[in-house]
């Protein structure tokens, strides 16, 4: 009991310690299963809507179910279950990850090299980076470090909470079928279909205590007030809701002309505020840090009173 009480907290500790392993990170080889499933399961390109939907529907059972019963088994052990707990969510989480991505952009940012720092926001953003300029960098960094956020800590912490160390496997392996399937083009439109509609399912609820942590401890006026003014005007269910109370949160504007390629799209502004700078990309990490060992806090309030 004593172990499980303290897993969250445990695995941000070795997050924090040790980040993302450098080596057979788990994440990356299940990346690698769904290259290879996408390639078995896709099919002809001229098949039906429909036909294209089921296999892609099959193609996400076939790879979320086992990992996920994985987890089930591993943690459900004697005596170690609750060790291999607190190492399952170890490898789940992305706290420490995000603050290395978004430093690795602040960093040339102050020194002036914007070439640097475009080529580092580039590692966490699919839109067009080469003639971005100081401003646009900033802001994609800080949208990427509240939506990202959401997905690799809280939505992770929160499955965890509800399910245990098969929670927060099923909803990283969620996470990243929708980061290589959920993509609105010809290719992936259909088949990508599920694995989009069931992450956001899976991120709906945690979305929304994100945005009420970052109103809690950032301007919870501005962040209540953007929220439900600009929320349901971007195009994500989710990460909407997080990037526009994040900014309220933090007072500052995000959002503008984004480049994806090769074409200029108009995201609304999100936030109130002023025009963010590379301070502000620290600011944001501390926001998702602080909101992250609030959670943990809570967590452990709630299982020793009820537990």
């Amino acid at each position: 009991m004593a172990l499980s009480f303290f897993a969250p907290l445990l695995a941000l500790l070795l997050d924090k310690i040790f980040g993302e392993p450098k080596r057979w990170h788990p994440l990356a080889l299940f990346g690698q299963c769904v290259t290879r499933a996408e390639h078995f399961f896709y099919g002809a390109a001229e098949c039906s809507f429909v036909k294209s939907q089921w296999r892609g529907f099959m193609a996400a059972m076939v790879l979320m179910i086992p990992v996920t019963l994985a987890a089930w088994v591993l943690s459900a052990l004697p005596v170690v279950g609750s060790i291999f707990s607190i190492i399952i969510l170890y490898g789940c989480l992305g706290l420490q990850s995000l603050h290395q991505h978004a430093r690795a952009v602040a960093t040339p940012l102050f020194a002036g090299d914007l070439a640097a720092a475009r080529q580092a926001v580039a590692m966490i953003v699919s839109r067009d980076t080469q003639t971005m300029n100081e401003t646009q960098i900033t802001r994609a960094t800080i949208e990427s470090v509240l939506e990202n956020g959401n997905d690799a800590v809280f939505a992770t912490l929160f499955w965890f909470f509800v399910f245990g160390a098969p929670g927060a496997v099923l909803l990283r392996a969620a996470n990243t079928l929708d980061a290589m399937w959920g993509y609105k083009t010809a290719h992936y439109l259909h088949f990508g279909y599920f694995a989009a509609k069931f992450d956001d399912v899976l991120n709906w609820l945690p979305a929304r205590l994100t945005a009420i942590t970052f109103s809690l401890l950032g301007n919870a006026q501005r962040a209540w007030h953007c929220w439900h003014a600009q929320a349901s005007l971007c195009e994500s269910p989710n990460g909407g809701v997080v990037m526009t109370a994040g900014a309220g949160a933090l007072q500052i504007t995000l959002g503008g002309a984004a480049v994806y390629h090769g074409i200029v799209k108009e995201k609304i502004l999100m936030g109130e505020g002023r025009t963010p700078t590379a301070f502000d990309i620290e600011r944001a990490l501390r926001l998702v840090r602080h909101s992250a060992w609030l959670w943990v806090f809570l967590y452990a309030i709630f299982y020793f009173f009820y537990a």
